[in-house]
């Protein structure tokens, strides 16, 4: 077992074979981790919320669910989950989301700049799974995100279905209730 903590507001680059399973585990409670992934030898199949979304047929991750690339293709199966709740529709945070809604962009430290300097790439754009982060989905289609429902040791576990290189990154939103007003630490386990 290779154990890896990814501090508040900072990303990390790990490598992962077909068959093993990964933790991912919030330490202290209500935070949300922006989870990445790229084929290992192919950057352009990445991990996708909206493939994962339609194949699925579901807005939520439940136990036995897949997670699917941009090609369709299986990268990861849902195997436990202590929360049930996981967000598939927001954007990875970046200057732009923090300056349209907070007016402080400059200098901030993001999941997009974290997740493409974890894996030396330089997506415009990462749509990750939003691990342990609460968006609630109205009746009108309007939506809001609430306080995670994680506490602290909660986990879920995926076993990847491929080779697979992870972006994974501890969100930087302390600004909202997106981590419940505080960036905190993830634990991540490969075994």
């Amino acid at each position: 077992m290779e154990e890896y903590i990814i501090n508040p507001c900072s990303g990390i680059k790990i490598d992962v074979n077909k068959g093993q399973s990964i933790d991912i585990i919030d330490i202290e409670g209500g935070q949300v981790v922006d989870f990445f992934a790229e084929m290992k030898d192919d950057s352009t199949e990445f991990l996708s919320p909206g493939v994962t979304i339609d194949c699925n047929e579901s807005l939520r991750l439940n136990v036995g669910d897949i997670i699917y690339s941009n090609k369709y293709k299986p990268m990861f199966k849902v195997v436990y989950d202590d929360v049930g709740e996981h967000d598939l529709i927001h954007p990875c945070c970046r200057k732009e989301m923090f300056d349209f809604f907070y007016n402080n962009g400059e200098n901030h430290s993001n999941c997009l700049d974290n997740i493409n300097n974890a894996l030396g790439a330089s997506h415009t754009i990462i749509t990750p799974v939003n691990l342990f982060m609460y968006t609630k989905i109205n009746a009108d289609g309007s939506i809001e995100v609430l306080v995670p429902l994680s506490k602290a040791g909660d986990k879920i576990t995926l076993k990847s279905l491929s080779d697979i290189t992870l972006g994974i990154a501890a969100c930087s939103v302390s600004e909202s209730s997106c981590n419940n007003g505080v960036c905190t630490a993830i634990k991540v386990a490969v075994y």
